[in-house]
């Protein structure tokens, strides 16, 4: 794997509610070479992991809904989400 953009294995999950700030990480997670999936609740993050495991999960803290403190300790108890390392956002 290569964070340069000739190879994109890696995936990150984004967890942004803001739109403008969503956005910029998006662009720039893109341009260093990696895969973006990405939503702006952590509801909808739990149900794309549930479809794919990202390598890392980029979370805003203050989300509506559930928030990404809560997401996390979901995602610590699950087995197969627990050693997924996530950057938490405020």
């Amino acid at each position: 794997m290569q964070a340069n953009g000739r190879e994109m294995s890696a995936k990150i999950l984004v967890v942004e509610d803001e739109p403008d700030i969503n956005e910029l990480i998006v662009v720039s997670v893109r341009l260093a070479g990696f895969e973006v999936m990405t939503t702006d609740n952590a509801e909808s993050a739990w149900q794309l992991l549930s479809t794919g495991l990202p390598e890392v999960v980029l979370l805003d803290w203050m989300l509506p809904g559930m928030s990404g403190f809560h997401l996390i300790r979901h995602m610590r108890a699950d087995a197969r989400l627990r050693d997924i390392p996530v950057i938490m956002l405020t």
